[in-house]
């Protein structure tokens, strides 16, 4: 989603985002209040943090900033999954085979997420799923790279 339409969504949802000159991090969730730095250079990283902070709204509860604790941390991933599938999902990465796109690059940019967000959501989608995944007719495979084989009958 982009970024404008994911406010729209957190206003539907109750939430009020605002950009804010934050010092420490990229965004930020104190109850229903979602600050997303200010000096982001595009909306699309816009976009990744704010469907971060959406995720942390739908999977936290309490303060989380103390990632030396394994509550926290699980909790930090909880969200931050929540995003992935939000933003990118198994679905995504096979639109981006299905639209023939053919490095990370290619499949960012259709998907509307920064490179990083995106290997992010690779990295955290073979812990979860392993090497392998099967969705419908397709095959994904994260490992030794991203591909997507079809089913063919």
């Amino acid at each position: 989603m982009s970024y404008d339409d994911l406010l729209i969504e957190s206003t539907k949802e109750g939430l009020i985002v605002k950009e804010a000159p934050l010092a420490s991090a990229d965004g930020r969730l104190d109850g229903n209040r979602i600050a997303i730095r200010q000096n982001i250079d595009t909306t699309t990283e816009k976009a990744c943090i704010l469907a971060e902070e959406i995720g942390h709204y739908h999977t936290a509860a309490g303060n989380i900033l103390d990632q030396t604790q394994t509550t926290n941390r699980n909790q930090e991933q909880a969200g931050r999954l929540w995003a992935y599938d939000k933003q990118i999902g198994l679905s995504g990465i096979i639109q981006g085979h299905r639209a023939g796109c053919r490095s990370q690059y290619e499949l960012a940019e259709l998907l509307g997420v920064t490179e990083k967000f995106l290997q992010d959501a690779i990295n955290c989608y073979r812990s979860k799923y392993g090497a392998i995944v099967q969705l419908d007719d397709y095959t994904i495979m994260f490992e030794p790279c991203l591909a997507v084989i079809e089913k063919i009958e």
